[in-house]
């Protein structure tokens, strides 16, 4: 126990030594160098500044950076819960049943190459440019990594452990129950963490493209007016935001892992 916190302290300092070393870098190529301006390129301290104003100023694009983040959260989660509600059992579906995964599977493999965004411009001559075409086209993206990986998982349940599930008279609900879920779990999980960096990148994707709110419609206002200070922040906040919703993924399926008793 000793030993996994040292590990986990030495893990979480390597990981604040890397971020400090790139802003260390960052401040010493605009501020000291000045090897771009900054009207082109802002240094650090110029965008902490413009984030902790943004935090409850309007301007320029009439919305707080919390209003903007709040926007974007809704919108992802909301396409994001859906392709994860339906895309996991079909994955697990199609990978247990094989009349299942040959009249499912042709359709899904011609969807499949299709990119979340190539929705875009389909979904706002159908809904708009309101919440549901960007719901819909997170949503695709998440269900693409989501039935991926369970079916994956599914398939990847040893023969061994269903011979014994037979030889003890489980039923085929069982077996899929006691054996093949639980061990496909880590992989299931994987596939919900792909699709939150999927939902997340299609969305702002889609903000920038169409829309009225939200942290990519911000960064594209910015953009138009040269402010790339406030471009930096939204990507910074991008980023932070991905970053915690993926750890909070993460305890989730160490839960999880740990209550079905999952190594």
């Amino acid at each position: 126990m000793k030993r996994k916190k040292t590990m986990e302290l030495k893990y979480m300092m390597m990981s604040i030594s890397s971020v400090c070393a790139v802003l260390l870098v960052w401040w010493l190529c605009i501020d000291v160098l000045h090897l771009k301006s900054e009207s082109v390129f802002p240094g650090p301290g110029k965008v902490f500044n413009t984030f902790i104003v943004k935090l409850t100023h309007k301007a320029p694009d009439g919305a707080t950076l919390i209003t903007h983040t709040l926007q974007s959260l809704k919108v992802a989660l909301t396409g994001y819960a859906m392709g994860a509600v339906i895309g996991i059992p079909m994955g697990i579906l199609m990978a247990w049943n094989r009349f299942a995964d040959m009249f499912i599977r042709p359709l899904f493999d011609l969807l499949r190459p299709i990119p979340g965004l190539a929705w875009i411009p389909l979904f706002i001559l159908l809904f708009g440019i309101g919440l549901l075409p960007k719901a819909l086209v997170i949503f695709i993206a998440s269900l693409i990594a989501c039935v991926v990986n369970a079916y994956t998982g599914i398939r990847q349940t040893k023969d061994l452990h269903l011979w014994v599930g037979d030889v003890f008279g489980a039923s085929d609900m069982q077996k899929l129950f006691k054996i093949a879920i639980p061990t496909a779990t880590p992989m299931i999980f994987t596939g919900l963490r792909v699709a939150l960096g999927s939902a997340w990148t299609a969305l702002v994707a889609a903000e920038l493209l169409a829309s009225s709110n939200g942290l990519g419609y911000m960064i594209q206002q910015a953009r138009s007016i040269s402010r790339p200070d406030l471009v930096l922040v939204g990507m910074i906040t991008i980023g932070i935001v991905g970053l915690a919703m993926d750890r909070l993924l993460h305890k989730l399926e160490l839960v999880v892992a740990k209550g079905m008793n999952v190594q």
